[in-house]
């Protein structure tokens, strides 16, 4: 892992790690336990092995635990760019210095991060498993902050040559220029545009619920609502870990294969996510065991529409477009309300234009609702975020989106 960080115009750290990682589950009976270790020596194998029956020995009995997993065949699939993992501090200083003179030149000031990563990773049990997985992955983050405004621009790659840091820098100073002297309207329910990275860390929190063991436990939202309309008609959702535009394992922490799921289908929630230890057929969503969670859909792609950014506002008489949204918290777990704050670039729509920045809001939604609401989607994009992983999402534009209080800045 490798990471270039800059802050008022100028690269102030550069650091890389590079380690191993050895966990080591072991199965006795009904019980099971992992430890681990970053040392490969065959010593400390042994000794954290012994650690693991050890804990494994004096923990409780699981009668749902499953035998350790049988092969099966896994297409392969790696997604390793030689590129990122020979990234160095000279080249990626190249590549944040050009990003950093757009904005000095608008007279902005400039913070943020590239990284460029590479992971490893082998899984093989006693019974025969052997499977291999190896990615890279690079990140550029930039925020642009102006005497009263600011603006945000964030994106990944497996390749990091594909990485435009230029125009993100470029988009990110725009978005603090144009929202400059941001005016204060009243909070209430508007129409909204919410680009991708809004939507991502905003309708991102609810994909945890999509899961066998949350609804046997009944900690999700989809209990009693599987094969019942609870969204939009134009809303459909897949889980798809071999889509051209994600990352990830094409196999669970147990070994099995990953399944593409049809998460809702035009509005109707459909499938979920399962794991061996749930009791239902597992899809390859689990995570390594033992753990409290169970499994999750981590490859999401929310099929998009053909409404261009520019096609939204055109079309709003009134409304407020958002570059992103931060500070995300659930307030009700079954209507997934949830409240948070715009911030980096929030706009007034007036008359199909951009009327120029307002002052940021804190917002009450329910994330259900929303869906409930969308009028235009645009295409599917590679998104990143701050608030939970990358995902394949659209923007969105929906109405009576609920803003509850004006924030301080």
């Amino acid at each position: 892992a490798a990471l270039t960080r800059f802050a008022n115009n100028a690269i102030h750290q550069n650091v890389a790690h590079s380690d191993n990682l050895c966990s080591i589950r072991v199965a006795i009976e009904k019980r099971t336990a992992r430890a681990s270790t970053n040392r490969l020596d065959a010593d400390s194998i042994r000794r954290t092995t012994a650690d693991a029956i050890a804990l494994a020995r004096s923990s409780e009995p699981d009668d749902l635990l499953p035998d350790l997993f049988e092969p099966e065949a896994v297409a392969p699939l790696m997604r390793f760019a030689q590129a990122t993992a020979a990234s160095t501090p000279h080249s990626r200083a190249d590549m944040v210095a050009r990003a950093i003179a757009v904005i000095d030149e608008a007279g902005q000031t400039a913070a943020g991060i590239l990284s460029a990563d590479q992971t490893h990773e082998w899984l093989l049990n006693s019974r025969g498993v052997q499977l291999e997985y190896a990615e890279t992955l690079a990140r550029f983050s930039v925020t642009a902050m102006a005497a009263d405004s600011s603006g945000w621009a964030k994106a990944s790659a497996v390749d990091i040559s594909t990485m435009d840091c230029v125009e993100l820098a470029a988009q990110a100073m725009r978005k603090a220029r144009d929202s400059a002297a941001p005016r204060e309207i009243a909070p209430g329910r508007y129409t909204v545009i919410l680009e991708p990275a809004a939507v991502l860390d905003l309708v991102g929190q609810i994909f945890g619920d999509f899961s066998a063991t949350a609804i046997c436990e009944g900690r999700s939202f989809l209990a009693g609502r599987i094969g019942k309309l609870l969204f939009g008609s134009n809303i459909t959702i897949t889980d798809d870990c071999r889509h051209l535009f994600q990352a990830g394992a094409p196999f669970d922490g147990e070994g099995v294969p990953r399944q593409s799921l049809l998460l809702v289908d035009g509005g109707v929630p459909k499938e979920i996510a399962a794991s061996r230890r749930c009791g239902t057929t597992p899809t390859g969503h689990g995570f390594p065991l033992p753990n409290e969670v169970g499994e999750q859909p981590l490859n999401i792609v929310i099929a998009g529409g053909a409404s261009s950014i520019e096609q939204m506002i055109r079309s709003t008489e009134r409304g407020i477009l958002v570059t992103r949204l931060w500070y995300i918290r659930e307030v009700d777990p079954f209507e997934k309300l949830m409240t948070g704050m715009t911030r980096d670039g929030t706009f007034l729509i007036e008359h199909g234009e951009v009327a120029g920045g307002v002052r940021n809001f804190r917002f009450n939604q329910s994330v259900v609702e929303l869906l409930n609401n969308i009028e235009l989607l645009g295409p599917a994009v590679r998104t990143s975020g701050e608030e939970t992983y990358d995902m394949v999402v659209p923007a969105m534009k929906a109405h009576e989106f609920n803003f509850t209080e004006v924030t301080k800045f």
